[in-house]
């Protein structure tokens, strides 16, 4: 869509620090950046669309808009908090509580993983993966975030269901991310030591694609929205560790991913792994064809 479209990326990449960080987006592009080096920041032939996300994008969505008119539609992923006005079309996931006639939503966040692209990682195991007995379990471990913090007894839990999986004879897929507490990584390792497993540590080519698309289940904590969306994306059943505490907003989330049928919070011991199906519109392609739909009625007009 973006090549048949045009579509222009507003997120301009500045620092600025302090109050400018928090204000910002009811605020205009800084005087110094206005026009630009060239003096063509803000100027004709301006775009078709124009795509912004993050706080600091929102100052020079508003300029532009404000600069082209109709000739520009725009577009907000994420709530704006400058109002409904801020954009033609803005993008919330579903348990945020924005809506309008302007505002569209979806179950999960937009994500790099649409089922093309799993059927191409699918054609081919790679042989440290293939090498595994399955049922192959990928775990994704995040940290603290959503409201959600890994108490000392949180994190217990969490190794305690690992290691009664690990003694049905499940192999495991473990990678962590930026947020994971050392404490965190250290107990996954210590419970899952002595099951066949490949344990990612942040060294060399991050296998996460790989190991999203060759599990036959997942475990995934409760504090990212887009890991939890990421797997599902692969249709294969979805386990949630609830960590303490854990915000309204991150609890709606999981809600309506249990009512439709993609996950299940992770049992305290497992002893099998339960098999279902659901399939989850993209949200993508579902945000792309809104964009679309909405810019070819502005072009009728």
């Amino acid at each position: 869509m973006a090549d048949a479209l045009g579509v222009t990326a507003v997120h301009k990449q500045v620092a600025p620090q302090g109050l400018w960080r928090v204000v910002s987006p009811w605020l205009g592009p800084a005087p110094s950046e206005r026009m630009g080096q060239t003096g063509a920041l803000f100027a004709p032939p301006w775009p078709d669309i124009a795509i912004a996300t993050g706080r600091l994008s929102i100052p020079y969505l508003r300029r532009l808009r404000k600069l082209a008119g109709p000739k520009t539609f725009t577009v907000v992923l994420q709530d704006p908090k400058t109002g409904l006005g801020t954009a033609d079309l803005i993008w919330v996931p579903e348990h945020d509580r924005l809506r309008g006639a302007n505002v569209v939503t979806t179950l999960t966040s937009a994500h790099s993983f649409p089922p093309s692209r799993f059927a191409a990682l699918r054609a081919t195991v790679p042989a440290e993966i293939a090498a595994l007995p399955q049922p192959r379990v990928t775990v994704v471990l995040g940290g603290t975030g959503g409201g959600y913090a890994f108490s000392e007894t949180d994190i217990a839990r969490l190794a305690s269901a690992l290691r009664a999986l690990a003694h049905t004879g499940t192999s495991f897929l473990i990678t962590p991310s930026r947020r994971t507490p050392p404490a965190l990584l250290a107990a996954v390792d210590a419970a899952t030591a002595d099951a066949p497993r490949l344990l990612w540590r942040g060294e060399g080519k991050n296998p996460y694609p790989e190991f999203l698309a060759h599990a036959d289940a997942l475990i995934v904590t409760a504090d990212s929205v887009n890991m939890t969306g990421e797997a599902c994306a692969t249709g294969r059943p979805v386990y949630v560790f609830f960590p303490s505490e854990g915000s309204p907003k991150f609890q709606r989330f999981h809600a309506a991913l249990q009512k439709a049928g993609a996950t299940r919070p992770l049992p305290q011991a497992p002893q099998t792994l339960e098999a279902w199906r659901y399939e989850l519109p993209d949200a993508a392609a579902t945000i792309a064809a809104e964009i679309e739909r909405r810019w070819l009625a502005r072009r009728s007009l």
